[in-house]
């Protein structure tokens, strides 16, 4: 039977991470992952350019029912961790707005990068590996340490089921998020084996779509992209919003979606820089001649206002701003600032890059990502109950949740 001091299911951000910082320790690591490629997330990730952190990472910028469990690890491995590996590798990057950090040629440069740490320290990764079962041997040592054993189907390019052995066993399968790269619950079935708890489970970072008139109207505008902010739930973001035909996307939409929950209401900023009734209001004295069409293709698609104006004065459309009763220029400034829309869905797990809830992290050291129950039992990256903001965020956990459990497993 093979024995390694530490098995890491998933080759994604968070286990290639672990592996390099595990046997940069002595330890013998040996990854497995499932699909037929490591690191497929990073590759597709930020349009194949990899927005691998951002210069300001806050635990503002995580979402979790313990908002403090991120803090020991995102403390202990920084960005500037993450940054000085990159300069390292003399990987061309550039900054993007917000902060975040993307490379210029390709996300393969950082998987490669976290390949070339691994080889140096000898860790040994295989693909096309399915796990199907793991099981702990109590006590089977005399140096008294749990040990696990895992069987695994495709070890060696072998299709029978093998038996490998180890005292540490990291748990970075990633979540539900895209299952075409990867995505499953596998992890969360091995938290449950051993008596963790989960937290309620929903795709985060994802388009929300409509089933009523609106879609209709995303759909007439599909393509279209604009600066708003939007609202929900105390929280706002301002960015793009991208028009497509199921409904709304882009940046901001992604970033409000980890807020959203079925049946609310999201708000809509459609003119962030401008308080749209009085803006109005002195237009119509100033600019009375002027349609209000023509007065807000200075500030919105042209496109964009037709479809506006078939919303909010279908009846008035030819007349002068001179001729709209202050009260009907108050009500449409009023919406222009608070657009007020009920998504009837997201895209699901489809297309969301995260997933929301996960592990409960109260049943997980924050200080070694270990199984407080479980001896030499890790949870890291997605597979916990730790989700981050758009902007490399999520990326910046995958490296410090993986840092961390690879300095004690």
């Amino acid at each position: 039977m093979k024995q390694y001091d530490v098995i890491i299911l998933g080759a994604g951000a968070a286990g290639l991470m672990c592996a390099a910082t595990a046997a940069q320790r002595g330890r013998r690591v040996l990854v497995l992952e499932r699909a037929n490629k490591i690191g497929k997330k990073i590759l597709m990730s930020g349009g194949g350019r990899c927005n691998y952190t951002n210069y300001s990472v806050e635990p503002e910028n995580y979402i979790s029912s313990n908002p403090h469990f991120c803090k020991s690890a995102l403390s202990r491995y920084t960005q500037w961790d993450f940054i000085g590996l990159v300069e390292k590798h003399a990987i061309n990057t550039e900054e993007r707005k917000h902060g975040q950090l993307f490379c210029v040629d390709s996300a393969k440069d950082i998987l490669a990068m976290l390949v070339a740490e691994c080889e140096e320290v000898g860790v040994e990764i295989q693909s096309h590996c399915e796990i199907r079962a793991v099981q702990e041997l109590k006590n089977s040592e005399p140096d008294n340490l749990n040990h696990y054993l895992v069987a695994v189907d495709g070890f060696d390019g072998v299709a029978k089921l093998q038996n490998i052995r180890c005292s540490s066993l990291v748990v970075a399968t990633g979540a539900l998020s895209i299952p075409s790269l990867g995505g499953s619950g596998f992890g969360y079935e091995i938290a449950t084996q051993f008596g963790l708890s989960l937290t309620e489970r929903r795709a985060g970072l994802v388009p929300l779509m409509f089933s009523s008139s609106v879609k209709a109207i995303c759909e007439r505008l599909s393509g279209l992209a604009l600066e708003v902010e939007v609202s929900c739930n105390g929280q706002s973001f301002t960015e793009n919003m991208l028009f497509t035909h199921r409904g709304i996307s882009g940046p901001v939409i992604l970033q409000i979606s980890n807020y959203w929950y079925p049946g609310d209401t999201i708000e809509i900023d459609l003119l962030p820089t401008l308080n749209a009734v009085e803006w109005l209001l002195e237009a119509k004295q100033q600019q009375g001649k002027t349609r209000l069409n023509s007065l807000l293709n200075n500030q919105i698609s042209k496109k964009f206002v037709a479809e506006l104006q078939k919303l909010w004065w279908p009846d008035v459309a030819t007349d002068p701003l001179a001729q709209f009763s202050d009260q009907h220029l108050i009500s449409i400034g009023e919406k222009l600032n608070r657009w007020c829309l009920k998504p009837s869905g997201s895209e699901g797990y489809r297309t969301a890059e995260v997933t929301l809830g996960g592990v409960d992290t109260d049943g997980i050291s924050s200080k070694t990502m270990e199984a407080k129950s479980q001896k030499g039992l890790y949870f890291i990256g997605e597979v916990l109950d730790v989700s981050g903001h758009l902007g490399g965020f999520n990326f910046q956990w995958a490296w410090s949740s993986g840092y961390t459990a690879g300095s004690f497993a």
